[in-house]
């Protein structure tokens, strides 16, 4: 049974049912929704968060590890972890100390501090990049890179992959649409035409890439190592290796998000494979949920950065923000570089990670779905689709919003939490065997429910 097989009726049926379990079940939830709403856009701080198969927002009070409580006191296995942000568990106790006792000596000054050259020397010795810079977000770390590589290559093209995700970055919001570039209608307010600096391949595809390339105007390729916010698109075997050859060939430059295949290990998922980019960006997790992020570089393209800048007017170059690198922020990443992000909290993560997704195939095959899972370091992922898909294009079209909705608003009902928007599940150093027999059991009896004759 493939999920477009699954009647609609059913699925309407049981998401009715989900809906109204939840809402008996959170009349704190509710009064909350309903307040936020006079005052806050779609009721909630960030409109995202209403994007959830939810009949209102569900309100946190407290999380804790692997758990959150939400206001009407239920306990919920969190395997969302903030898509991502919290991927070393809610409010790590190294990155709580190192808060607790930065904000009692200043929280932002617009100047540098012990901690920068603490965490610039990690960052090097973890990623095997020499320099780095740092941003609030990995969106404006990733926006910033653009600007640096323009700026040192005199190109303006960027090549992106279809279905790719790299933030709000406005410049990647470009898909193929019968084959050709097509702005994303869903990006409000652009008034740019994308398209003219924006090219845009699918995923695995090494000849359209150097097709894409051949002109010699593309700056820099920004990609994730794996794909992952369309639902997991792995790289087929030597994908990478020729497509860096590629990029280098025709003196463009290689840029690797790496804000979520971070959970590949301490060193990201090029440091575990080989991979040599030229620019990496690291974003999320890398505080232990506070807000920042860093890019970094080789030293070649450090030296044409800082001679770019060097060699430009006075002002403002476009690229930071006030509150960059802010004290707090500095002290959070040295706390998850130094205590966090090390092989010993790696390695249990990552095999807890292979039972869930081994524990996930088999509730898939019990209930006779062609449903398959992918694993990417502590990160795992089921898709609508019988094998793995291989781009951008066919994991779009594997995706079922309405199923997705009722599974993830039945396994929450279930005391489980999986990341909206596709199905992502993450093992944090607080998970334990027993929460991922819990979602293996909740997802099994969801299925039960959903193929029932």
């Amino acid at each position: 049974m493939s999920s477009s097989a699954i009647s609609p009726d059913r699925i309407a049926q049981l998401t009715a049912r989900e809906r109204a379990r939840f809402a008996a079940a959170r009349p704190h939830s509710a009064a909350l929704a309903a307040r936020n709403a006079e005052h806050l856009l779609f009721g909630v701080p960030l409109h995202w968060m209403s994007d959830w198969g939810t009949p209102f927002a569900l309100h946190v009070a407290e999380a804790r590890g692997a758990q959150l409580t939400d206001v009407d006191g239920h306990r919920l296995v969190d395997f969302c972890l903030g898509d991502t942000g919290a991927m070393f568990g809610h409010s790590p106790a190294p990155v709580v100390a190192a808060l607790q006792a930065q904000a009692a000596r200043g929280l932002t000054a617009m100047l540098a501090s012990e901690d920068a050259a603490a965490v610039g020397e990690l960052l090097a010795a973890r990623f095997g990049l020499p320099r780095w810079q740092f941003a609030m977000t990995a969106t404006d770390a990733n926006r910033f890179l653009l600007r640096w590589l323009r700026a040192v290559t005199g190109r303006s093209v960027l090549l992106v992959f279809n279905g790719c995700y790299h933030g709000t970055v406005d410049d990647v919001f470009v898909d193929l649409v019968d084959g050709r570039p097509v702005q994303r209608p869903s990006l409000l307010g652009q008034v740019h035409d994308l398209t003219q600096t924006t090219r845009v391949v699918e995923f695995n595809d090494l000849a359209a890439l150097e097709a894409a390339l051949a002109p010699g105007d593309v700056a820099c390729v920004l990609a994730e190592p794996v794909m992952t916010n369309i639902g997991m698109v792995l790289p087929e075997p030597g994908f990478w290796p020729a497509a860096a050859e590629l990029v280098r060939r025709h003196g463009s430059l290689l840029v690797l998000d790496e804000t979520h295949t971070i959970s590949s290990g301490p060193g990201g998922y090029a440091r575990a494979h080989g991979l040599a980019p030229d620019a990496l960006v690291l974003g999320k997790p890398l505080g232990g949920g506070m807000p920042c992020a860093a890019y970094g570089f080789t030293a070649e393209l450090a030296a044409r950065c800082e001679a770019a800048k060097r060699a430009a007017p006075p002002g403002h170059s476009g690229i930071g923000t006030t509150l960059t690198a802010n004290l707090l922020a500095m002290a959070a990443m040295r706390a998850t570089l130094s205590s966090l992000m090390t092989d010993a909290v790696y390695q249990p993560m990552l095999a807890l990670a292979g039972e869930l997704a081994q524990g996930l195939r088999g509730a898939i095959a019990r209930h006779g779905l062609p449903w398959c899972v992918s694993q990417v370091g502590a990160r795992a992922e089921f898709q609508f689709c019988d094998r793995p898909p291989r781009n951008g294009s066919e994991a779009a079209a594997a995706m079922n919003d309405a199923l997705e909705h009722l599974l993830h608003l039945a396994l929450l009902n279930r005391g489980v939490l999986i990341t909206p928007f596709h199905n992502m599940m993450l093992v944090c150093p607080e998970t334990s065997a027993a929460d991922v027999e819990r979602l293996v059991q909740a997802f099994d009896a969801v299925l039960a429910e959903l193929t029932a004759p």
